[in-house]
């Protein structure tokens, strides 16, 4: 199990498009991926999860990944929620 805080920068927060654009990094992942923020802990796979913790900008989060390719997905949701992959 990884787990790895980062900080959020992309323009505009986690709004609808990019909650899904997210979903759909972490679902390519056979690991189990959550994310935590404010000691809520959401399934990264979930759209409505993502949407509960309406995070923004600047925010920082706990991505927590388990299982085969773990590194490999907390980097992608690490590069995306940097900006660094659209």
């Amino acid at each position: 199990m990884i787990e790895k805080s980062i900080k959020i920068q992309l323009n505009g927060g986690l709004e609808a498009r990019p909650v899904a654009m997210l979903v759909q990094v972490a679902s390519q992942h056979e690991s189990s991926v959550y994310i935590e923020s404010e000691g809520k802990k959401v399934n990264a796979k979930s759209i409505m999860g993502m949407m509960s913790l309406a995070l923004d900008t600047g925010e920082s989060v706990k991505v927590i990944a388990d299982g085969k390719d773990e590194q490999e997905a907390v980097q992608n949701i690490e590069e995306y929620l940097s900006g660094n992959r659209q």
